[in-house]
């Protein structure tokens, strides 16, 4: 049995007059019209707000291309400065780079300006105003590295607190410092107590490890 589509194919569309076609013209030139009338009017209407939008996003995609620009610029400027500041040993134009930058690159700064000229100032400065941890942590360990004698166990313990911590880069080398520390002052219960904290975690590192081991 055919289908009502099939049946519907052989049925062929009736053709219109010349009439017919004429009106369907006038429709279709009557419908422009209204359209463009409507969209001029919507044009006037709201010409102000689409010009401010347009000015607006042209503002931004300016502004946004010359933040890109300053942005590499500055960042190729630091670069240079660093270089500089390295090739020639000056610490001083490293600690000033370190004032005028952010992030990694400020601390990496003044880190390298310390072991250039050894100003403790700088270290400490790093210790409590670097940018990031790991720099922070480390300028710690390098504080007490070079002013542990001056301070008990107890001492060195309360300073590294914030490394005790795995997400620290320097956590297993605090415990073990701290360790050493205890043992120095005679104290083994509290250093026993730091070196199997390494003993017993499994992703200690081998070297500190094996150090903690042979100390305990």
């Amino acid at each position: 049995m055919a289908t009502i589509l099939e049946r519907n194919k052989k049925v062929k569309a009736p053709k219109k007059t010349r009439a017919e076609h004429m009106e369907d013209a006038l429709y279709r030139e009557v419908w422009e019209d209204v359209n463009n009338e409507k969209t001029l009017k919507f044009i006037k209407k709201y010409s102000k707000h689409m010009i401010v939008g347009a000015l607006a996003l042209l503002i931004i995609a300016t502004g946004f291309q010359i933040g890109l620009r300053t942005y590499r610029e500055h960042k190729i400027a630091t670069a240079i400065a660093y270089e500089n500041a390295l090739l020639n040993l000056d610490s001083n134009a490293l600690d000033a780079l370190a004032q005028n930058s952010s992030g990694a690159t400020a601390d990496l700064a003044l880190f390298q300006a310390y072991l250039l000229d050894g100003d403790m100032a700088k270290l400490e400065r790093l210790a409590s105003d670097g940018d990031t941890r790991d720099f922070r942590d480390l300028a710690k360990l390098h504080i007490v590295g070079a002013r542990g004698d001056e301070m008990s166990a107890v001492d060195v313990e309360k300073y590294l607190s914030d490394l005790n911590t795995t997400s620290s880069p320097y956590y297993y080398t605090a415990c073990l410092t701290i360790a050493q520390k205890y043992l120095a002052d005679g104290n083994r219960d509290a250093a026993n107590k730091w070196l199997d904290k390494i003993i017993n975690d499994k992703d200690a590192p081998s070297n500190i490890s094996a150090t903690a081991q042979t100390l305990r």
